[in-house]
């Protein structure tokens, strides 16, 4: 594509690969394009001669072996095997830099970095979050097999309806594109989101190669999923929540609402809207229109993220280096996936894999009823002439009795915390397949708190809000919260309003 810059100038990003597709027995089962989805395509070796006007800065897929200048015009040759596609850029106005990854047990790489002039200011953000993607992807999954990658900041894009708003990041083999705002905030996620993301692309994307068409979730889950991780690791101090005014073009910090790993980086908001539209199974291209980015992108980050929280950190950690160590330069399919989890993790998770994968259930769970009483006889008792009435009391003890409830078609093994009054606590392991379970109790004290799930761990659960009862409600602290956040939106907006008229 490209996209016209400053003073005429322009910059491109083109890319060319071979036949689109799978190899099956019977020849090559091939796809037209469909805007939903990306493309893939077999390995290959790559020689390239780019021709492009004297002064001008390629980059290019693989590393750069000669340039020959000739009457105004300068020929770059790039060579890299390996890859399934080539893409290349040029521009005039780039701002060249290089710098080096190293990282003891990975293998060096050399960053080229192509950035807008307007954006210099940005370029320490782009190679730490190039160099925390290299890091912890390599650590975590397996070493990057290219020893260069280059990054590429594009004319700035006002796109308020994209994930990272503002933003033209995507991925080719050895090189991304990332991009930035005019004005970032220091403390937001730009440009670290995207270059974390696009740079992540290059291993579940560009060493894994799994088929775009048919099963996108496996790249473009997978790396949301990592790329939350990523963050939350690189960058412990956090991010600040940003919202964009004037169509995208400028963006304001909010203090008050740091980044969630589990809330934005997993994008839990973007999937609720279509939490049972659409089963993840069937072929990417066919889903319903509207729901492709929250099915490929945010289900997928969300189910792997309560696979990690439901086996641990290791278990997760080792499943997904085993997959890319079998899976590099290769089309690994869905099925081998979950073979790979089920035998890494040494339990069988198809009931998980069914639920997320091959259904489109949603979940959620919650606290129904609460009830604390005087323990005691209450009613009648007895029969015939010894049937007696009792109205209770007598005791200091307190029944209480817990109703939780699955309200959604999913089903996940859910603990349930319950506190007394004591502060003793107890932990119920509920395997959530009934529509609804009891728990009673007989103590000196009533019930005060009951928390379903209190670990977070079903990450899918599309209502967090029933999750969770307390005898104490804070309603008021509730109400005022809420109305002078509304009261602030709302003066914002009626002083953009008297700017503009």
């Amino acid at each position: 594509f490209a996209r016209t810059g400053r003073l005429g100038d322009y910059y491109f990003i083109a890319h060319w690969f071979p036949k689109i597709g799978v190899l099956e027995d019977d020849g090559w089962n091939c796809h037209q394009f469909h805007a939903a989805t990306e493309f893939f395509a077999d390995f290959g070796v790559y020689d390239v001669s780019l021709t492009v006007p004297a002064g001008w800065i390629v980059g290019a897929t693989g590393r750069a072996v000669s340039r020959t200048d000739a009457a105004g015009t300068t020929t770059h040759r790039f060579q890299q095997a390996d890859v399934h596609d080539f893409a290349w850029t040029t521009s005039p106005r780039f701002v060249e830099t290089t710098a080096k990854f190293e990282e003891p047990g990975l293998p060096p790489v050399d960053i080229r970095l192509l950035m807008q002039p307007e954006h210099t200011d940005q370029i320490e953000r782009h190679l730490a979050a190039t160099r925390a993607a290299l890091k912890y992807y390599g650590t975590w999954f397996g070493a990057y097999p290219y020893g260069h990658l280059t990054v590429v900041d594009p004319v700035a894009v006002v796109n308020p309806d994209a994930q990272g708003e503002g933003t033209d990041g995507m991925e080719y083999p050895t090189l991304v594109s990332a991009g930035t705002r005019y004005f970032p905030p220091p403390r937001s996620l730009d440009p670290e989101d995207v270059v974390v993301h696009e740079v992540g692309h290059q291993f579940w994307y560009g060493v894994v190669a799994t088929n775009e068409f048919e099963d996108a979730w496996m790249d473009e889950g997978l790396t949301t999923y990592s790329t939350a991780r990523v963050l939350a690791e690189a960058f412990p101090n956090g991010f600040t929540a940003t919202r964009t005014y004037f169509g995208g073009l400028v963006t304001w910090p909010f203090d008050d609402s740091p980044w969630s790993r589990d809330v934005d980086g997993n994008r839990l908001t973007g999937f609720r809207r279509v939490a049972s539209w659409e089963v993840p199974s069937r072929p990417s291209w066919q889903y319903w229109p509207g729901t492709a980015g929250a099915t490929t992108y945010n289900k997928t980050a969300l189910w792997l993220a309560t696979l990690e929280r439901h086996l641990g950190w290791p278990t997760m950690q080792k499943i997904l280096a085993t997959y890319y160590a079998r899976g590099a330069f290769r089309h690994p399919t869905p099925d081998e996936f979950f073979a790979i989890a089920n035998d890494v993790s040494g339990r069988d998770l198809t009931w998980f894999f069914d639920a997320v994968y091959r259904g489109s259930a949603s979940f959620d769970y919650g606290v129904a009823q609460v009830i604390n009483q005087p323990s005691g006889t209450r009613g009648f008792t007895g029969d015939g002439d010894d049937r007696r009435y009792g109205p209770g009391g007598g005791t200091d003890a307190v029944d209480s009795v817990v109703v939780v409830r699955r309200y959604g078609e999913g089903v996940f093994p859910i603990d349930v915390r319950v506190t007394f009054a004591d502060g003793g606590t107890i932990t119920e392991a509920w395997d959530g397949r009934a529509r609804w379970q009891t728990f009673t109790y007989r103590r000196g004290t009533a019930v005060t708190a009951v928390d379903v799930d209190p670990d977070r761990v079903l990450m899918l659960d599309v209502n967090a809000t029933n999750n969770s009862w307390t005898s104490a409600p804070a309603a008021r602290l509730a109400a005022r919260r809420w109305s002078l956040r509304w009261l602030t939106w709302l003066e914002e907006l009626l002083l953009t309003h008297a700017f503009f008229v």
